[in-house]
């Protein structure tokens, strides 16, 4: 009866991680698109000028939305923390999913002319509403419906589904690129993955709704319920946060760089062929996604403090000299073997910042301790990697933001090697013991 009982509670566990994870996929593909194909659609809204002003036009664009993040952080943490998880990820779906299809639907620059960018920025702010909200909300869920000696191997999903849906992006663009041609991609091909994004959103909703709320939330006393979510609750834990923002700040430089810069890099400056370029993406990102769940498993047993002292010292190290190599490089082999190299290394972050975060603050203010902080931080330099990086290119020393990548990695080692081992002061584990 026992063996039953402890099988069906793995199942609802699978269940409910699945469903929250698919969800958070369809999220970041949506985020992700935007991204993909700027290549194709940036000359459809800015015209004007060569095409790194209009890369660096929809960069500033995709800056824009990250600035959205911290209030999407706001007000759907509080959300999560008054009304529940699964309330705040329902919602968070249904907001990506209009600024995809208003994205899809949107008329290019010659048929309304400014209207059109101005449009793209509101579905951006949607977007980066929803996205917001989504990062704390689904770590924290995720965090919480893990099960004890686990939540590192299942918390990993977040980025496993996070960068999956980066995949997804790339593979429909794949498909896209070799069924479609370059003229017909600029022309009308890129708001393709737009609508697929919209209509998967909606699917997803379906599957958010059947999911179960985790037991911490459940169980709340309603002492913490009359503060739950608030900013005032937050500041009595000022430490966890600016922890967060600390441990943060190298990671998503450092991820967005190679997850997202690097592809208009190796166009844009190596030179090397679209298509060549989106395969490259495609196969270093699978080999990513396989990593995360074997670095949660590996936090699970030796902790998580080493693998972010790991990405802190060979973040700093290695990040400048594995762009200057690939600057050089003609073959897409090598610049494939750089990539993979960087995403190896950044895998000490990625795979464990959801549960180290969410092992920092109580149930009351989870998910707006873990997104409010990093929300902030991703708004200021991960969302703005991408353009301090043209913008260098286009005054023409470019290699100083490899520099500038490898600074920030340095500040957060700093942060690694002060802090504690989060595993083993777990505020999630410490609560469940005390409801027991």
């Amino acid at each position: 009866m026992a063996h039953t009982s402890e099988s069906t509670k793995t199942k609802r566990i699978t269940s409910n991680i699945f469903k929250g994870s698919i969800g958070n996929l369809i999220e970041w593909y949506d985020w992700y698109v935007y991204s993909a194909f700027a290549i194709y659609f940036s000359s459809q809204f800015f015209p004007e000028g060569d095409q790194t002003s209009q890369l660096l036009n929809t960069a500033a664009i995709f800056a824009v939305g990250f600035l959205m993040r911290p209030l999407g952080s706001l007000l759907m943490g509080r959300f999560a923390d008054r009304y529940g998880r699964r309330s705040a990820l329902s919602l968070s779906i249904t907001i990506m999913a209009s600024g995809s299809l208003i994205i899809a639907c949107t008329p290019s620059y010659s048929s309304i002319g400014l209207l059109s960018p101005i449009i793209l920025v509101f579905a951006r702010l949607l977007q980066g509403i929803s996205l917001g909200g989504e990062y704390g909300t689904s770590a924290t869920y995720l965090s919480e419906m893990a099960s004890s000696g686990r939540r590192g191997f299942y918390s990993s999903f977040q980025y496993v589904t996070l960068v999956a849906g980066q995949m997804v992006a790339l593979g429909v663009q794949i498909i896209l690129q070799s069924t479609l041609s370059e003229a017909d991609m600029t022309s009308w091909g890129w708001r393709i993955p737009f609508v697929i994004g919209a209509l998967g959103a909606l699917s997803v909703l379906w599957l958010r709704r059947t999911m179960d709320e985790s037991e911490q939330f459940s169980k709340m006393d309603s002492k913490a319920r009359e503060n739950a979510g608030t900013i005032k609750a937050l500041l009595k834990h000022p430490k966890a946060v600016l922890t967060v923002i600390g441990l943060t700040l190298g990671g998503t430089v450092a991820f967005y760089t190679y997850t997202t810069y690097l592809q208009k890099f190796m166009v844009n400056s190596v030179g090397l062929d679209k298509g060549v370029v989106t395969w490259i993406n495609f196969i270093a990102l699978l080999i990513f996604v396989v990593l995360q769940p074997i670095a949660g498993m590996l936090s699970d047993r030796i902790g998580r403090r080493p693998l972010l002292i790991s990405f802190g010292i060979l973040g700093t190290l290695l990040t400048v000299p594995l762009f200057l190599m690939m600057k050089q490089t003609t073959s897409p082999v090598i610049a494939f073997i750089l990539m993979t190299i960087g995403l190896i290394i950044v895998t000490g972050y990625t795979s464990i910042n959801a549960i180290v975060k969410a092992e920092l603050f109580p149930t009351e203010i989870r998910a707006l301790g873990v997104g409010l902080p990093y929300g902030l931080t991703v708004a200021i330099f991960g969302g703005t990697a991408e353009f301090i990086a043209l913008w260098f290119k286009s005054i023409g020393i470019e290699s100083l933001f490899f520099f500038y990548v490898s600074a920030c990695i340095a500040i957060s080692f700093i942060v690694y090697w002060r802090m504690g081992e989060s595993s083993k002061s777990s505020r999630i584990e410490s609560e469940l013991e005390t409801k027991k």
